[in-house]
């Protein structure tokens, strides 16, 4: 839980100012400080950022009546402006799961125990 609430919360802070990919840099380290397991340190970011972008993005397209979005739906072919902002939270959900996973992995392998290799 602690995992979930500081990518959230530091994904929250940091994206008002820097690029949307610090939060794989967040989500990895996090991970890699706190992750107490594989599962966590690759579902707690995934969920992390899934809410985060979700309630973002909806608070952003339906101030302006999905204007934008509905365009870059038109552009991609599909139907319905809800399935951009589906398919934009996955992938960016995605990268911070992958990242936390990877931050937990790169712990464990520093602090390997040398005698058992």
């Amino acid at each position: 839980m602690i995992v979930f609430l500081i990518v959230l919360i530091a994904s929250l802070l940091l994206q008002l100012f820097l690029p949307w990919w610090v939060i794989v840099i967040i989500s990895f380290l996090a991970c890699a400080t706190l992750g107490k397991t594989g599962r966590q340190s690759l579902w707690a970011p995934f969920f992390a950022i899934l809410v985060l972008w979700t309630v973002v993005a909806a608070y952003k397209t339906m101030r302006n009546d999905h204007i934008l979005v509905n365009r870059v739906a038109e552009m991609l072919a599909l139907k319905s402006w809800w399935l951009v902002m589906l398919i934009t939270v996955v992938i960016g959900s995605f990268a911070a799961g992958i990242a936390g996973f990877c931050g937990y992995h790169f712990r464990k392998a520093l602090y390997a125990d040398k005698s058992t290799l």
